[in-house]
């Protein structure tokens, strides 16, 4: 059985970029949906007791998975979404990370440029990534569900999209909540530690 998997951090640790309120529909609601929904998905079928991950990669791309896939990437996304976050974060990294962004993106600033654009443009719900693509950083958007490990991509962080991300924070600013999502709120080390 899966669970929901707790916020590493209080519901109003975000605030003012993310509302307490937002924090409660988001993971309580949505992502807790998803958790309950393959549960009894996976019931009876072989992917009763696999992995998150396992369940993704095999239904990927199978139209008649989709509910599979849809409901465990979606657990996946969202969880590594919280952790992408901290209070307090944003800023510039350091180390081997910033020194990838240098070289794959000529320098902080036009990183943070591609990063705040690509995910602000992804047209409907989705997600936006940083990740690590044969020794190089990219930055890419996934429409839905999708996740970039299924592409051959290591996420390093994400941020959400979807309207219920941000809609009762930001209404229809999405490029509002993304820049202070980015400026704000990334959390750095756990982008580091997927790196390695």
């Amino acid at each position: 059985m899966f669970t929901l998997p707790p916020l590493p951090y209080a519901d109003n640790a975000l605030e003012p970029v993310i509302s307490a309120n937002t924090i409660s529909f988001h993971h309580g609601k949505h992502h807790k949906t998803y958790v309950d929904n393959l549960n009894n998905l996976v019931k009876g079928t072989p992917f009763e007791g696999a992995t998150l991950e396992k369940i993704v990669t095999d239904t990927a791309g199978k139209a008649d998975q989709a509910a599979l896939f849809n409901n465990a990437a979606q657990i996946w996304n969202h969880t590594f979404y919280w952790h992408s976050l901290k209070p307090h974060g944003g800023g510039k990294p350091t180390g081997k990370l910033a020194q990838m962004i240098d070289a794959s993106f000529g320098g902080y600033d036009e990183f943070r440029k591609q990063l705040s654009a690509t995910t602000v443009s992804q047209f409907g719900s989705g997600w936006g990534w940083l990740v690590a693509d044969h020794g190089a950083l990219k930055v890419v958007k996934t429409a839905n569900a999708e996740v970039p490990f299924t592409k051959g991509q290591k996420p390093l962080l994400t941020i959400d999209v979807w309207e219920h991300a941000y809609y009762l924070d930001h209404q229809n600013k999405r490029a509002a909540y993304v820049d202070a999502v980015i400026d704000r709120l990334l959390n750095w080390d756990f982008a580091a530690a997927n790196l390695g």
